[in-house]
């Protein structure tokens, strides 16, 4: 695994051991962030359910100015802390170890607007699609900055809602057996913020 571009291009990335973590594959990531690239500079990007941290890395690669890790698994975490010392990444991350909802509960407190959200749980998860999607569609006013991006990896089978409150689903991309889902707010959701 590496970094695709940006400051820290070709650089090598460790994954945490055994299975318990499936790292998105470089060249998911690389179609991930062909779409992403034009939304990246200076962009505030939340990297949920984590595991080595290589998509939030890449946001940082290529210009993100600030981007939280969640992540709750020991070797997981251990793997992201190592791949940014290795890189010297000296700042511009925050990394929460107790869960994603935690994160995402301490961002609304503290008023700070995410750009990009990118979140994959383990596949066999459903549960935790459906609650952190739902959580954005809800919190969108207090979470999400304007024009903000929610981006999904998922099996390409899995049965996604194509609405969580006011996120709607606007594109997919499949490659081999995965899938990329990207959410934004609708036009009822956008309606309901401007009055």
């Amino acid at each position: 695994m590496r970094v695709i571009a940006g400051i820290y291009r070709s650089r090598i990335l460790d994954a945490p051991r055994g299975t318990a973590t499936r790292p998105t594959s470089d060249r998911l990531r690389e179609t991930l962030f062909s779409v992403l690239a034009p939304r990246l500079e200076g962009a505030r990007f939340a990297d949920l359910y984590a595991g080595s941290g290589a998509v939030g890395i890449e946001a940082i690669s290529r210009g993100a100015e600030h981007v939280w890790f969640a992540e709750n698994a020991p070797d997981a975490l251990r793997a992201i802390r190592g791949n940014l010392s290795k890189l010297k990444v000296g700042g511009g991350y925050s990394v929460e170890d107790r869960s994603v909802g935690h994160l995402l509960r301490s961002l609304v407190k503290a008023g700070r607007l995410v750009d990009v959200v990118f979140l994959d749980p383990p596949y066999e998860a459903e549960e935790e699609y459906s609650a952190t999607l739902g959580f954005l569609g809800r919190e969108h006013e207090t979470l999400l900055a304007p024009g903000a991006l929610v981006v999904v990896e998922h099996r390409k089978k899995a049965d996604l809602s194509e609405r969580f409150g006011v996120l709607e689903r606007t594109r997919v991309l499949k490659q081999g057996d995965v899938a990329l889902s990207f959410y934004a707010v609708g036009a009822v959701g956008a309606d309901a913020a401007s009055d």
